[in-house]
Protein backbone atom coordinates (compact mmCIF):
# COMPACT_ATOMS: atom_id res chain seq x y z
CA UNK A 1 0.00 0.00 0.00
CA UNK A 2 1.40 3.30 -0.97
CA UNK A 3 2.51 5.37 2.02
CA UNK A 4 3.34 9.08 2.03
CA UNK A 5 3.27 12.37 4.41
CA UNK A 6 2.29 15.99 5.15
CA UNK A 7 2.60 17.83 8.07
CA UNK A 8 -0.72 18.26 8.21
CA UNK A 9 -4.03 16.93 6.78
CA UNK A 10 -7.49 18.82 6.60
CA UNK A 11 -10.47 16.46 6.06
CA UNK A 12 -13.10 18.67 3.97
CA UNK A 13 -12.59 21.50 1.10
CA UNK A 14 -15.71 23.92 2.75
CA UNK A 15 -14.79 26.93 4.53
CA UNK A 16 -13.47 25.45 7.35
CA UNK A 17 -10.83 23.20 5.71
CA UNK A 18 -9.67 25.71 3.41
CA UNK A 19 -9.30 28.67 5.54
CA UNK A 20 -7.09 25.98 7.46
CA UNK A 21 -5.12 25.37 4.26
CA UNK A 22 -4.94 29.01 3.85
CA UNK A 23 -3.44 29.92 6.88
CA UNK A 24 -1.60 27.20 6.88
CA UNK A 25 0.42 28.23 3.45
CA UNK A 26 0.86 31.37 4.95
CA UNK A 27 3.27 30.04 7.23
CA UNK A 28 4.77 27.84 4.67
CA UNK A 29 3.37 24.65 6.02
CA UNK A 30 2.69 21.80 3.68
CA UNK A 31 -1.33 20.37 3.87
CA UNK A 32 -2.88 18.16 1.90
CA UNK A 33 -6.94 18.47 2.07
CA UNK A 34 -9.16 15.43 1.25
CA UNK A 35 -12.71 16.19 -0.20
CA UNK A 36 -15.17 13.43 -0.85
CA UNK A 37 -17.04 15.69 -2.87
CA UNK A 38 -15.84 16.83 -6.91
CA UNK A 39 -15.98 20.56 -5.83
CA UNK A 40 -15.26 22.82 -3.06
CA UNK A 41 -17.53 24.88 -0.29
CA UNK A 42 -19.28 22.76 1.17
CA UNK A 43 -22.43 24.04 2.13
CA UNK A 44 -21.29 27.22 0.73
CA UNK A 45 -20.65 25.96 -2.37
CA UNK A 46 -22.04 27.63 -5.90
CA UNK A 47 -24.39 25.36 -7.44
CA UNK A 48 -23.86 25.89 -12.01
CA UNK A 49 -27.17 25.07 -14.19
CA UNK A 50 -27.00 26.28 -18.12
CA UNK A 51 -25.49 29.55 -16.83
CA UNK A 52 -27.67 30.00 -14.07
CA UNK A 53 -25.96 29.76 -10.20
CA UNK A 54 -27.71 29.34 -7.40
CA UNK A 55 -26.50 28.33 -3.46
CA UNK A 56 -27.20 25.87 -1.44
CA UNK A 57 -29.23 28.55 0.78
CA UNK A 58 -28.39 31.92 1.22
CA UNK A 59 -24.95 32.64 2.17
CA UNK A 60 -24.83 36.52 3.31
CA UNK A 61 -21.47 37.75 3.43
CA UNK A 62 -21.18 39.92 7.36
CA UNK A 63 -19.33 39.34 10.50
CA UNK A 64 -18.19 40.57 13.75
CA UNK A 65 -15.09 38.76 13.09
CA UNK A 66 -12.43 41.09 11.53
CA UNK A 67 -10.41 38.29 10.46
CA UNK A 68 -12.56 36.56 8.31
CA UNK A 69 -13.72 39.79 6.51
CA UNK A 70 -10.23 40.73 6.09
CA UNK A 71 -10.29 37.23 4.24
CA UNK A 72 -13.03 37.64 2.17
CA UNK A 73 -11.80 41.15 0.69
CA UNK A 74 -8.13 39.70 0.05
CA UNK A 75 -9.27 36.98 -1.90
CA UNK A 76 -12.31 38.53 -3.70
CA UNK A 77 -11.36 42.00 -4.06
CA UNK A 78 -13.66 43.71 -6.60
CA UNK A 79 -15.80 40.88 -6.81
CA UNK A 80 -17.01 41.31 -2.98
CA UNK A 81 -20.28 43.61 -3.55
CA UNK A 82 -21.80 44.92 -1.45
CA UNK A 83 -26.19 44.43 -1.47
CA UNK A 84 -29.07 45.51 0.11
CA UNK A 85 -31.19 43.36 2.29
CA UNK A 86 -35.09 42.56 2.14
CA UNK A 87 -36.72 39.62 3.76
CA UNK A 88 -40.28 38.73 4.73
CA UNK A 89 -42.22 36.04 6.45
CA UNK A 90 -45.17 34.50 4.19
CA UNK A 91 -47.80 34.07 6.67
CA UNK A 92 -51.50 33.67 5.86
CA UNK A 93 -51.23 34.85 2.31
CA UNK A 94 -49.65 37.95 3.99
CA UNK A 95 -45.86 39.17 3.90
CA UNK A 96 -44.61 40.52 6.70
CA UNK A 97 -41.62 42.27 7.28
CA UNK A 98 -38.62 40.32 9.03
CA UNK A 99 -37.38 40.78 11.69
CA UNK A 100 -40.92 41.58 13.25
CA UNK A 101 -41.36 45.25 13.29
CA UNK A 102 -44.68 45.94 15.47
CA UNK A 103 -45.94 48.44 13.36
CA UNK A 104 -46.04 46.01 10.26
CA UNK A 105 -47.86 43.26 12.88
CA UNK A 106 -50.12 46.03 13.26
CA UNK A 107 -51.40 46.55 9.88
CA UNK A 108 -51.18 43.42 8.61
CA UNK A 109 -52.61 41.68 11.68
CA UNK A 110 -54.98 44.09 12.31
CA UNK A 111 -55.62 45.51 15.60
CA UNK A 112 -57.41 42.65 17.81
CA UNK A 113 -55.16 39.89 16.74
CA UNK A 114 -51.69 42.97 17.87
CA UNK A 115 -53.52 43.41 21.09
CA UNK A 116 -53.53 40.01 21.47
CA UNK A 117 -50.19 38.87 20.85
CA UNK A 118 -49.08 42.56 23.51
CA UNK A 119 -51.42 40.57 26.12
CA UNK A 120 -49.43 37.41 25.60
CA UNK A 121 -46.11 38.76 25.88
CA UNK A 122 -47.22 40.54 28.90
CA UNK A 123 -48.36 37.12 30.21
CA UNK A 124 -45.68 35.52 29.00
CA UNK A 125 -43.38 38.12 31.17
CA UNK A 126 -45.31 37.99 34.30
CA UNK A 127 -45.81 34.65 34.41
CA UNK A 128 -42.10 33.46 32.93
CA UNK A 129 -41.50 29.62 32.52
CA UNK A 130 -38.47 28.95 34.99
CA UNK A 131 -36.09 26.93 33.07
CA UNK A 132 -35.83 27.70 29.77
CA UNK A 133 -35.23 23.91 28.33
CA UNK A 134 -36.23 24.08 24.45
CA UNK A 135 -37.20 26.44 21.84
CA UNK A 136 -40.31 27.05 22.64
CA UNK A 137 -39.55 28.07 26.34
CA UNK A 138 -37.18 30.08 24.81
CA UNK A 139 -39.27 32.26 22.55
CA UNK A 140 -42.16 32.30 24.58
CA UNK A 141 -40.55 33.81 27.40
CA UNK A 142 -38.77 36.48 24.88
CA UNK A 143 -42.28 36.96 22.43
CA UNK A 144 -45.37 35.42 24.14
CA UNK A 145 -47.09 32.23 23.02
CA UNK A 146 -49.24 34.12 20.47
CA UNK A 147 -46.43 35.29 18.68
CA UNK A 148 -44.82 32.18 18.66
CA UNK A 149 -47.17 30.43 17.51
CA UNK A 150 -47.43 33.13 14.27
CA UNK A 151 -43.89 33.57 13.65
CA UNK A 152 -41.42 31.08 14.90
CA UNK A 153 -43.04 27.41 15.21
CA UNK A 154 -44.15 26.34 12.14
CA UNK A 155 -41.37 27.48 10.25
CA UNK A 156 -39.03 25.88 12.89
CA UNK A 157 -40.68 22.70 12.80
CA UNK A 158 -39.82 22.61 9.27
CA UNK A 159 -36.35 23.24 9.47
CA UNK A 160 -35.64 20.92 12.07
CA UNK A 161 -38.15 18.22 11.58
CA UNK A 162 -39.22 17.94 15.37
CA UNK A 163 -41.55 19.87 17.81
CA UNK A 164 -39.89 22.99 19.00
CA UNK A 165 -40.24 21.31 22.43
CA UNK A 166 -37.53 18.56 21.22
CA UNK A 167 -35.16 21.43 20.10
CA UNK A 168 -32.93 22.73 23.04
CA UNK A 169 -32.72 26.33 24.01
CA UNK A 170 -28.72 26.82 23.08
CA UNK A 171 -29.45 27.01 19.72
CA UNK A 172 -32.20 29.68 20.34
CA UNK A 173 -30.23 31.54 22.30
CA UNK A 174 -27.26 31.07 19.84
CA UNK A 175 -29.31 31.86 17.12
CA UNK A 176 -31.72 34.87 18.27
CA UNK A 177 -29.91 35.83 21.65
CA UNK A 178 -30.68 40.06 22.13
CA UNK A 179 -34.70 39.70 20.21
CA UNK A 180 -37.13 40.17 21.94
CA UNK A 181 -41.33 41.52 21.74
CA UNK A 182 -39.83 44.09 23.93
CA UNK A 183 -36.98 45.04 22.36
CA UNK A 184 -38.40 45.54 19.05
CA UNK A 185 -41.34 47.56 20.36
CA UNK A 186 -38.80 50.55 22.23
CA UNK A 187 -37.08 50.25 19.05
CA UNK A 188 -39.75 51.49 17.17
CA UNK A 189 -40.91 53.66 19.65
CA UNK A 190 -37.89 55.46 20.64
CA UNK A 191 -35.21 54.33 18.02
CA UNK A 192 -31.65 53.14 19.68
CA UNK A 193 -30.89 56.00 21.78
CA UNK A 194 -27.12 55.48 22.94
CA UNK A 195 -26.54 52.67 20.29
CA UNK A 196 -27.80 50.34 23.54
CA UNK A 197 -30.59 48.78 21.43
CA UNK A 198 -29.19 46.24 18.64
CA UNK A 199 -30.65 47.01 14.89
CA UNK A 200 -30.36 44.29 12.29
CA UNK A 201 -28.21 44.61 9.13
CA UNK A 202 -29.85 46.31 5.69
CA UNK A 203 -27.06 45.52 3.79
CA UNK A 204 -24.73 42.12 3.47
CA UNK A 205 -21.79 41.52 1.39
CA UNK A 206 -21.72 39.26 -1.38
CA UNK A 207 -19.33 37.86 -4.18
CA UNK A 208 -20.02 38.47 -7.73
CA UNK A 209 -20.62 34.76 -8.93
CA UNK A 210 -21.98 33.56 -5.08
CA UNK A 211 -20.40 32.01 -2.05
CA UNK A 212 -18.42 29.25 -4.39
CA UNK A 213 -16.24 32.10 -6.19
CA UNK A 214 -15.01 32.64 -2.60
CA UNK A 215 -13.71 29.08 -1.96
CA UNK A 216 -12.57 27.97 -5.66
CA UNK A 217 -10.71 31.35 -5.64
CA UNK A 218 -9.25 30.01 -1.78
CA UNK A 219 -8.28 26.44 -3.61
CA UNK A 220 -6.46 28.16 -6.57
CA UNK A 221 -4.21 30.98 -4.01
CA UNK A 222 -3.40 27.63 -1.83
CA UNK A 223 -2.36 25.24 -4.51
CA UNK A 224 -0.90 28.29 -6.43
CA UNK A 225 1.49 28.41 -3.01
CA UNK A 226 2.78 25.17 -3.11
CA UNK A 227 1.98 24.62 -0.14
CA UNK A 228 -1.36 22.89 -0.73
CA UNK A 229 -3.28 20.55 -2.80
CA UNK A 230 -6.95 19.72 -3.13
CA UNK A 231 -7.97 15.86 -3.37
CA UNK A 232 -11.33 15.25 -4.97
CA UNK A 233 -13.28 12.28 -4.56
CA UNK A 234 -11.46 10.80 -1.70
CA UNK A 235 -13.31 8.38 1.33
CA UNK A 236 -11.48 8.46 4.52
CA UNK A 237 -11.46 4.91 5.26
CA UNK A 238 -10.00 5.12 8.86
CA UNK A 239 -8.16 7.61 11.13
CA UNK A 240 -5.15 6.21 12.41
CA UNK A 241 -4.13 7.43 16.40
CA UNK A 242 -1.56 6.08 18.66
CA UNK A 243 -3.69 6.43 21.81
CA UNK A 244 -4.75 10.51 21.68
CA UNK A 245 -2.29 11.11 19.21
CA UNK A 246 -3.32 11.06 15.28
CA UNK A 247 -0.98 10.09 13.45
CA UNK A 248 -2.53 9.66 9.99
CA UNK A 249 -5.14 8.41 7.49
CA UNK A 250 -6.08 5.54 5.25
CA UNK A 251 -8.01 6.64 2.25
CA UNK A 252 -9.32 5.41 -1.04
CA UNK A 253 -9.60 7.53 -4.27
CA UNK A 254 -12.90 6.47 -6.48
CA UNK A 255 -10.54 3.82 -8.34
CA UNK A 256 -10.61 2.14 -5.13
CA UNK A 257 -6.95 2.12 -4.68
CA UNK A 258 -6.18 2.88 -0.96
CA UNK A 259 -3.23 5.07 0.44
CA UNK A 260 -2.01 5.85 3.49
CA UNK A 261 -0.78 9.38 4.86
CA UNK A 262 0.89 10.34 7.76
CA UNK A 263 0.39 13.57 9.50
CA UNK A 264 2.05 16.09 12.49
CA UNK A 265 -1.70 17.27 12.81
CA UNK A 266 -5.32 16.85 11.72
CA UNK A 267 -7.41 19.67 11.06
CA UNK A 268 -11.17 17.79 10.38
CA UNK A 269 -14.57 19.50 9.36
CA UNK A 270 -16.08 15.77 8.62
CA UNK A 271 -19.41 15.37 11.04
CA UNK A 272 -17.85 14.62 14.33
CA UNK A 273 -20.22 11.81 14.85
CA UNK A 274 -18.39 9.88 11.61
CA UNK A 275 -14.95 11.28 12.50
CA UNK A 276 -15.49 9.42 16.10
CA UNK A 277 -16.33 5.62 14.22
CA UNK A 278 -13.58 6.31 11.96
CA UNK A 279 -10.53 6.56 14.68
CA UNK A 280 -8.05 3.56 14.40
CA UNK A 281 -8.10 1.58 16.84
CA UNK A 282 -11.46 2.13 17.50
CA UNK A 283 -12.93 3.91 21.14
CA UNK A 284 -14.89 2.61 23.04
CA UNK A 285 -18.32 1.37 22.98
CA UNK A 286 -19.75 3.93 25.56
CA UNK A 287 -17.96 6.81 22.95
CA UNK A 288 -19.54 5.08 20.00
CA UNK A 289 -22.88 4.81 21.49
CA UNK A 290 -22.61 8.35 22.33
CA UNK A 291 -21.68 9.56 18.64
CA UNK A 292 -24.83 7.62 17.16
CA UNK A 293 -27.22 10.07 19.48
CA UNK A 294 -25.90 12.91 17.55
CA UNK A 295 -28.33 13.98 14.79
CA UNK A 296 -28.62 15.68 11.00
CA UNK A 297 -30.72 17.19 9.25
CA UNK A 298 -30.71 16.96 5.38
CA UNK A 299 -31.46 19.73 2.66
CA UNK A 300 -32.65 19.78 -0.98
CA UNK A 301 -32.46 23.10 -3.18
CA UNK A 302 -34.92 23.38 -5.78
CA UNK A 303 -33.96 26.01 -8.23
CA UNK A 304 -36.44 27.16 -10.44
CA UNK A 305 -36.24 29.35 -13.68
CA UNK A 306 -39.51 31.37 -14.65
CA UNK A 307 -40.26 33.38 -17.34
CA UNK A 308 -40.52 36.90 -15.00
CA UNK A 309 -38.19 39.71 -15.40
CA UNK A 310 -38.83 40.78 -11.86
CA UNK A 311 -40.76 39.11 -9.49
CA UNK A 312 -40.10 40.63 -6.25
CA UNK A 313 -37.29 42.26 -4.28
CA UNK A 314 -36.72 40.16 -1.40
CA UNK A 315 -33.60 38.03 -1.20
CA UNK A 316 -35.17 35.73 0.72
CA UNK A 317 -39.03 35.29 1.82
CA UNK A 318 -39.57 32.41 4.64
CA UNK A 319 -42.44 30.71 4.45
CA UNK A 320 -44.06 30.29 7.44
CA UNK A 321 -47.49 28.58 5.77
CA UNK A 322 -47.76 24.95 6.89
CA UNK A 323 -49.63 23.97 3.90
CA UNK A 324 -46.92 23.70 2.15
CA UNK A 325 -43.47 21.67 2.46
CA UNK A 326 -41.07 24.52 1.74
CA UNK A 327 -39.54 26.75 4.12
CA UNK A 328 -37.30 29.70 2.78
CA UNK A 329 -37.54 30.71 -1.34
CA UNK A 330 -34.37 32.66 -2.61
CA UNK A 331 -34.25 35.43 -5.28
CA UNK A 332 -31.07 35.09 -6.81
CA UNK A 333 -30.96 38.04 -8.29
CA UNK A 334 -31.53 40.01 -5.95
CA UNK A 335 -28.24 38.44 -4.23
CA UNK A 336 -26.15 38.98 -7.72
CA UNK A 337 -27.18 40.25 -10.96
CA UNK A 338 -24.56 37.58 -12.32
CA UNK A 339 -26.29 34.80 -10.90
CA UNK A 340 -28.56 34.86 -13.97
CA UNK A 341 -27.55 34.48 -17.30
CA UNK A 342 -30.88 35.60 -18.55
CA UNK A 343 -31.34 39.15 -17.58
CA UNK A 344 -35.49 38.26 -18.49
CA UNK A 345 -35.65 35.78 -16.38
CA UNK A 346 -35.86 34.88 -12.41
CA UNK A 347 -34.12 32.44 -10.67
CA UNK A 348 -35.84 31.31 -7.52
CA UNK A 349 -34.38 28.83 -4.90
CA UNK A 350 -37.05 26.59 -2.82
CA UNK A 351 -35.86 24.87 0.17
CA UNK A 352 -36.86 21.63 1.63
CA UNK A 353 -35.71 20.29 4.96
CA UNK A 354 -35.91 16.44 5.15
CA UNK A 355 -34.06 13.76 6.45
CA UNK A 356 -31.95 11.51 3.93
CA UNK A 357 -34.35 8.69 2.70
CA UNK A 358 -37.65 10.09 3.71
CA UNK A 359 -40.23 11.18 1.21
CA UNK A 360 -38.73 14.07 0.05
CA UNK A 361 -35.63 13.03 -0.13
CA UNK A 362 -36.12 10.05 -2.24
CA UNK A 363 -38.26 11.91 -4.44
CA UNK A 364 -37.06 12.48 -8.37
CA UNK A 365 -35.42 15.44 -9.56
CA UNK A 366 -38.76 15.61 -12.06
CA UNK A 367 -41.08 15.12 -9.29
CA UNK A 368 -39.23 18.06 -6.83
CA UNK A 369 -39.49 20.66 -9.50
CA UNK A 370 -43.13 20.17 -10.19
CA UNK A 371 -43.46 20.33 -6.07
CA UNK A 372 -42.18 23.53 -6.17
CA UNK A 373 -43.88 25.13 -9.22
CA UNK A 374 -47.09 23.71 -7.56
CA UNK A 375 -46.42 25.26 -4.12
CA UNK A 376 -45.02 28.55 -5.66
CA UNK A 377 -48.42 28.41 -7.55
CA UNK A 378 -50.86 27.70 -4.18
CA UNK A 379 -49.05 30.58 -2.50
CA UNK A 380 -49.56 32.88 -4.84
CA UNK A 381 -46.10 34.16 -5.78
CA UNK A 382 -46.33 32.05 -9.35
CA UNK A 383 -48.26 30.30 -11.77
CA UNK A 384 -46.83 26.63 -12.38
CA UNK A 385 -47.15 27.57 -16.70
CA UNK A 386 -44.52 30.21 -15.76
CA UNK A 387 -41.04 27.88 -14.78
CA UNK A 388 -39.34 27.42 -17.97
CA UNK A 389 -36.51 24.96 -16.73
CA UNK A 390 -35.31 23.54 -12.63
CA UNK A 391 -32.48 21.80 -11.41
CA UNK A 392 -32.24 19.70 -7.91
CA UNK A 393 -29.11 19.72 -5.64
CA UNK A 394 -29.32 17.55 -2.56
CA UNK A 395 -26.67 18.38 0.18
CA UNK A 396 -26.36 15.35 3.34
CA UNK A 397 -26.33 16.61 7.17
CA UNK A 398 -26.45 20.48 6.51
CA UNK A 399 -27.60 20.98 10.30
CA UNK A 400 -26.50 19.97 13.16
CA UNK A 401 -29.58 19.20 15.38
CA UNK A 402 -29.75 20.51 19.19
CA UNK A 403 -32.10 18.13 20.32
CA UNK A 404 -32.36 15.86 23.88
CA UNK A 405 -30.12 13.48 22.27
CA UNK A 406 -27.70 16.53 21.41
CA UNK A 407 -27.70 17.76 25.31
CA UNK A 408 -26.97 14.83 26.65
CA UNK A 409 -23.98 13.23 24.35
CA UNK A 410 -22.17 16.25 23.15
CA UNK A 411 -20.55 17.09 26.50
CA UNK A 412 -18.68 13.05 26.71
CA UNK A 413 -18.26 14.05 22.65
CA UNK A 414 -16.44 17.38 23.05
CA UNK A 415 -14.20 15.97 26.21
CA UNK A 416 -12.98 12.49 24.52
CA UNK A 417 -11.94 15.26 21.58
CA UNK A 418 -10.45 17.66 23.93
CA UNK A 419 -8.23 14.33 25.21
CA UNK A 420 -6.32 14.40 21.55
CA UNK A 421 -2.92 16.10 20.97
CA UNK A 422 -2.96 16.79 17.89
CA UNK A 423 -6.40 16.70 16.28
CA UNK A 424 -8.29 20.18 15.73
CA UNK A 425 -12.55 19.67 14.77
CA UNK A 426 -13.78 22.93 13.23
CA UNK A 427 -16.41 24.26 11.37
CA UNK A 428 -20.34 23.26 11.40
CA UNK A 429 -20.21 19.50 11.42
CA UNK A 430 -16.51 18.81 12.53
CA UNK A 431 -17.97 20.62 15.85
CA UNK A 432 -21.41 19.60 15.74
CA UNK A 433 -22.21 23.41 16.26
CA UNK A 434 -24.73 25.49 14.24
CA UNK A 435 -21.75 27.95 12.85
CA UNK A 436 -21.86 30.13 10.19
CA UNK A 437 -19.25 30.53 7.63
CA UNK A 438 -17.63 33.89 9.43
CA UNK A 439 -17.22 31.22 12.83
CA UNK A 440 -16.49 28.34 11.13
CA UNK A 441 -13.58 30.15 9.15
CA UNK A 442 -12.60 31.45 12.54
CA UNK A 443 -12.41 27.85 14.37
CA UNK A 444 -9.93 27.24 11.37
CA UNK A 445 -7.57 29.82 12.18
CA UNK A 446 -7.59 29.42 15.89
CA UNK A 447 -6.32 25.99 15.65
CA UNK A 448 -3.79 26.85 13.50
CA UNK A 449 -2.26 29.06 15.64
CA UNK A 450 -2.60 26.43 17.93
CA UNK A 451 -0.90 23.85 15.87
CA UNK A 452 1.98 26.15 15.92
CA UNK A 453 1.65 26.72 20.14
CA UNK A 454 -0.97 28.82 21.32
CA UNK A 455 -3.96 27.62 23.79
CA UNK A 456 -7.10 28.89 22.38
CA UNK A 457 -10.44 27.04 23.38
CA UNK A 458 -12.35 26.58 19.55
CA UNK A 459 -15.45 25.42 21.63
CA UNK A 460 -15.93 28.96 22.98
CA UNK A 461 -16.18 30.66 19.25
CA UNK A 462 -19.41 31.39 18.95
CA UNK A 463 -20.92 30.46 22.62
CA UNK A 464 -22.91 34.26 24.16
CA UNK A 465 -22.36 35.86 21.26
CA UNK A 466 -25.30 38.01 19.74
CA UNK A 467 -26.70 36.38 16.95
CA UNK A 468 -24.77 37.17 13.54
CA UNK A 469 -27.63 39.48 12.11
CA UNK A 470 -27.29 42.33 15.10
CA UNK A 471 -24.99 44.44 15.29
CA UNK A 472 -24.28 47.65 17.24
CA UNK A 473 -25.02 50.62 15.09
CA UNK A 474 -21.27 52.92 14.35
CA UNK A 475 -19.76 48.87 13.87
CA UNK A 476 -19.52 50.37 10.15
CA UNK A 477 -17.89 47.90 7.17
CA UNK A 478 -17.62 45.13 9.55
CA UNK A 479 -21.33 43.43 8.70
Amino acid sequence: MKKSFTEVIIIGAGPAGLTAAYELAKRQTRSVILEKDRVVGGISRTVKYKGYRFDMGGHRFFTKVDRAMDMWREVLGGDFLRRPRLSRIYYKKKFFSYPIKPFDVLNKLGLWETFLAGCSFLYAKLNKRPREESFEDYIINNFGERLYRTFFKSYTEKVWGIPCTEIRAEWAAQRIKGLSFGGLVRAALFGNRGNKIKTLIEEFYYPRFGPGMMWERTKKLVEDSGYGKVRFAIEVVSVLRADKKITGVRIRNEEGEEEIIECNALVSSMPISELLFLLDPPVSSELREAAQGLHYRDFILVALILNHRDMFSDNWIYVHDPGVSMGRIENFKNWSPEMVSNPNTTCLGLEYYCFKNDHVWNMSDKELIRLGAEELEKIGLAKKRDVLDGAVARMEKTYPVYDSSYERVMPTVREEIKKFKNLYPVGRNGMHKYNNQDHAMLTAMLSVENIFGARHDIWNVNVERVYHEEIEKGDGENQ
